[in-house]
């Protein structure tokens, strides 16, 4: 399972002021610590980037890279953000994401086949709406799977993410159970190995304080993980939640384990 660190994102007061001003000091510090923590791959989540949109995520990309040498996920509803981030990238980066929603097919998907890169392809139906069950999700799947790969894209660089539900909707119980189902039917279903992808904090939106997020994204990661998600997006500067993953990855390893 590849860790990959949700922390960079505009949302943060002291990220946004940086992008704003172009200021790489503040980006540089995040991404260390991230990397100090453990993270295999860095989410570089920029929001709409309603104004300049390819001057910022250059300015993201490159201070990012300039950090570090992992690989990073271009996470950002911008089609123009999206190809600035592509263009200046040292290595492919990954597009997060794309969904049976038309615009999002019509603007994203011809970016993934011109830089061959992976793309996070998310269930949800055209109307954006996230599907009720596990059969909904999956019928979902097959039409993204096939509209992924009309558009010449090759499965291999297809990444799937059933979406993670809060915990607070009204249904959210069974809607992350329905994740787990689509997590271990999906490589059967479209005949083909496709990788996954969860983002673990979308179960706790609205929690009411760090420790309840952290208790039940903690309860909730292992059964990611034995459901076989490949990918995870998580807050890597939880050492208690880290401690977790790599846990529950030595648990589901083929290898021979050892207390070392």
């Amino acid at each position: 399972m590849i860790v990959i660190a949700d922390n960079l994102r505009v949302t943060l007061p002291a990220i946004g002021r940086a992008v704003e001003r172009l200021d790489p000091e503040p980006i540089r510090q995040m991404v260390h610590a991230c990397i100090v923590a453990g993270a295999q791959a860095i989410d570089i989540n920029s929001g709409p980037l309603s104004r300049a949109p390819e001057e910022k995520m250059t300015f993201l990309v490159r201070t990012v890279q300039e950090t570090v040498d992992l690989p990073i996920v271009l996470d950002t509803a911008s089609p123009r953000a999206i190809a600035a981030g592509l263009a200046v990238g040292r290595r492919k980066a990954m597009i997060n994401g794309v969904s049976l929603e038309p615009e999002r097919l019509k603007r994203i998907l011809p970016l993934a086949r011109q830089y061959d890169c992976d793309i996070i392809g998310y269930l949800l139906g055209p109307d954006g709406h996230v599907p009720a069950d596990a059969p909904g999700r999956m019928e979902v799947a097959v039409a993204l799977f096939n509209e992924i790969q009309i558009a010449g894209i090759s499965p291999d660089r297809i990444v799937i993410d059933p979406v993670v539900a809060p915990l607070a909707w009204q249904d959210g119980n069974r809607q992350n159970m329905a994740v787990r189902e689509v997590l271990r039917t999906l490589p059967e279903l479209l005949g083909f190995p496709v990788r996954t992808i969860a983002g673990l904090s979308n179960l706790t939106t609205g929690a009411p304080n760090p420790e309840k997020r952290r208790r039940y994204q903690a309860a909730f990661l292992p059964m990611l993980v034995c459901a076989g998600v490949d990918m995870v997006l998580l807050n890597v500067l939880d050492p208690a939640l880290m401690r977790v993953a790599r846990s529950s990855q030595r648990i589901v390893d083929r290898t021979v384990f050892s207390w070392h």
